[in-house]
């Protein structure tokens, strides 16, 4: 099969669209003929790059354990394993895979993959494993319910795109913190308000929100946690960092103090794969409850193409991989 490889730490030069063996499946285990695929911040920074070095203790010291890159998947069921009862080949599934997924087939449990409805692409459903389940769990984190005020900060990414629209969808008022090229896109997915943070600083408003999901950092926690209500809560995500430690600094004083606040919560939010909210998602995909924002789609063979715009330009939504 076709797959993208790489074999050492760097920028997307190092890729390359290569012949690899197809991989084998166990008992438990399912083959996908891989459709579509998307890009997430792992792939290409944790993953390519090997920043933050500290994640080179699970990915590889000096180059990488795994040489395929790729977790987010859609396609159609190719083979399954003797124990598999849930699964027939042809259907249309998606899922996380650890590594592996920009390849024309991917293997993994079937208890990690979820049905794509009628109505759902492949392009589609390849963006709502990471980006789509991680923005849901943030939110019931936070607690986020009908007439809830929430506060998005880096509301143009895959993440962030994700993250006005569920909320929306949860009855919750909107306000998307984001730059002035992507201010148009936030309000065209239905957000009620946008801060441009070239222009202005959200730390300085008068504004009280309910929930808070920090998705981008640039902020410090302590003003950014000002800004809830009383019984709030403060969501982080992700967020900037250094070379060697990223965010995990960041992330881990907050995880750190959040036990010492008992009003205006602070919780660090992990992502957990959960078939039943990737079923979830690709549903409201389905009945266009949620539209997934695809800023481009490329070939599996234009892999490092598509990489290299998502650093030079800071992707509105999702990049897809169409395979």
């Amino acid at each position: 099969m076709k797959a993208i490889v790489y074999n050492e730490y760097g920028c997307s030069d190092v890729l390359r669209y290569a012949d690899v063996d197809t991989p084998s499946i166990g008992p438990d285990g399912v083959l996908v003929r891989v459709r579509a695929s998307s890009i997430n911040f792992a792939d290409h920074i944790v993953m390519l790059h090997g920043f933050p070095k500290v994640a080179r203790l699970a990915t590889g010291i000096r180059r990488p354990r795994v040489n395929i890159l790729g977790r987010d998947i859609a396609g159609t069921v190719a083979a399954v394993g003797a124990r598999v009862t849930g699964l027939a080949v042809g259907d249309r599934v998606l899922g996380e895979v650890n590594q592996r997924g920009f390849a024309e087939y991917a293997a993994t449990r079937a208890t990690h993959l979820g049905r794509i409805p009628d109505g759902t692409t492949f392009e589609q459903a390849a963006t709502l494993p990471i980006a789509g389940t991680t923005a849901l769990q943030a939110l019931r984190l936070g607690g986020t319910g009908p007439d809830s005020t929430v506060l998005v900060n880096g509301a143009s990414g895959g993440v962030g795109t994700f993250t006005v629209q569920l909320a929306k969808a949860l009855g919750a008022h909107v306000t998307g913190v984001c730059s002035t090229r992507n201010a148009d896109l936030i309000r065209s997915i239905g957000a009620d308000e946008v801060v441009d943070y070239t222009r202005d600083d959200v730390t300085k408003r008068a504004a009280r929100f309910d929930v808070i999901v920090d998705l981008a950092g640039g902020y410090p926690v302590g003003a950014l946690r000002r800004l809830l209500t009383p019984d709030g809560v403060f969501v982080a995500s992700s967020g900037t960092g250094g070379r060697v430690l990223g965010s995990l600094p960041r992330l881990a004083a907050i995880a750190a103090t959040a036990p010492f606040y008992r009003r205006r919560k602070v919780r660090v939010a992990v992502t957990k794969r959960s078939v039943a909210d990737l079923e979830r998602l690709a549903g409201m995909v389905a009945d266009g409850t949620l539209t997934p924002v695809i800023e481009r789609t490329y070939p599996l063979s234009e892999t490092a193409d598509a990489i290299r715009h998502l650093e030079a330009n800071h992707a509105q939504g999702k990049i897809v991989l169409m395979i």
